[in-house]
């Protein structure tokens, strides 16, 4: 979709992938420009990180789930947050093994446990038009099985913007606890809340530090998605098996990009605010752009979910509609079972609040309601 609108020469509406058009902190932008001429930078070494980034965030981790890390013994860098997930992965799923994840779920996460060998059983969030997204913790009690090994969650989650809250998270630990398994947590973007939430990190609940990894990225909270970094926080008896996997796939991440990110994700804690509530504005606007039609209020994140198949159509019918009406969204095919085909979703981190404005009298166009 974006190679197509790339090709026409006109000027889209690029609601379609997970960039942002929001820059990245400028000194991490000026760190970057100086470890690419620093000939330690230019290096394979260390291969499971350079120590400042590790400290740095072992640290964050620490902060937010108020589990006590260290960069030196709980600490892997990985390529990218996507990386660092197939990496964890690798790591403790075997063939046939069942991972938990929300419905819908990004499909490259899903695809992953595939990857692994696993097998994604899906949960779902519960859909309300013109509200928010909840866990349904009745299918997640009856998710749990023997062949389940892990869960792998995020809040909010990619793409719904769905929020799990204290409640969901006590009961997560309880069935993590109570039947010995991993909880895989991708914190892409734990801290994209709106409305006042505050972050909440599982680790910290009982039982859970000794089973809890956390995979982190550069790309969604820092804005640094071309930097391809990410890390792995995990209990010490994780780490072998990490970095074992992690020698083996990708071999080494980024040199020329680690001390930006460590530097970014310190600048973060001041700087993050700003951020998110220009998120946040650009969001209301789709609530206001699409009122009365069935969507799914996002808790935070950056994308939100219109579900099409009230309109008689699939997601992919929808998405080639809008097209004509230079609009740039994709169809949701393969993110869920429950939402799936159904939904179209449209990213709101790449345009401004100015440049939304108007996309409900597109949407309405493309659905034939005007």
């Amino acid at each position: 979709m974006g190679s197509l609108a790339d090709a026409s020469g006109k000027d889209f509406l690029r609601l379609e992938n997970l960039d942002t058009d929001i820059p990245p902190d400028a000194a991490a932008i000026e760190g970057t420009r100086r470890a690419a001429s620093t000939d330690d930078d230019n290096s394979y070494l260390p291969f499971i990180g350079q120590a400042r980034l590790r400290d740095v965030a072992a640290r964050h981790v620490s902060c937010l789930s108020g589990v006590s890390y260290s960069g030196a013994r709980n600490c892997v860098i990985s390529a990218g947050g996507l990386s660092g997930i197939l990496n964890v992965l690798l790591a403790i799923v075997e063939v046939s093994d069942e991972v938990i994840v929300t419905d819908p779920t990004y499909a490259g996460l899903i695809n992953r446990v595939r990857l692994a060998g696993g097998v994604p059983k899906f949960v779902p969030f519960t859909f309300t038009p013109a509200a928010e997204w909840h866990l349904d913790r009745d299918a997640l009690r009856q998710a749990i099985s023997p062949n389940v090994k892990a869960m792998l969650l995020m809040s909010p989650s990619m793409p719904s913007g769905g929020f799990l809250d204290r409640n969901d998270w006590i009961l997560i630990a309880d069935l993590c606890v109570a039947n010995n398994l991993i909880l895989i947590l991708d914190t892409a973007m734990e801290r994209l809340l709106f409305d006042g939430r505050t972050t909440i990190h599982p680790a910290g609940l009982p039982g859970m530090a000794e089973r809890t990894i956390t995979v982190g990225s550069s790309a969604k909270e820092l804005r640094m998605i071309g930097w391809r970094v990410g890390w792995i926080v995990a209990p010490e008896a994780f780490i072998p098996d990490l970095v074992a996997v992690s020698l083996t796939n990708v071999v080494v991440p980024v040199g020329i990009a680690q001390d930006a990110v460590a530097t970014a994700l310190e600048n973060s804690r001041e700087s993050l605010g700003t951020y998110v509530a220009e998120l946040q504005a650009r969001r209301d606007v789709l609530v206001e752009e699409l009122a009365d039609l069935p969507f799914g209020i996002p808790a935070g994140g950056w994308s939100l979910l219109l579900r099409v198949s009230d309109f008689g159509i699939d997601g992919a019918t929808m998405s080639a509609r809008l097209f004509q009406e230079s609009v740039c969204a994709t169809a949701m095919s393969g993110w869920g079972k429950s939402h799936g085909d159904q939904y179209i979703r449209f990213v709101f981190a790449n345009e401004k609040v100015s440049r939304l404005k108007g996309l409900g009298a597109r949407v309405r166009t493309a659905l034939q309601l005007r």
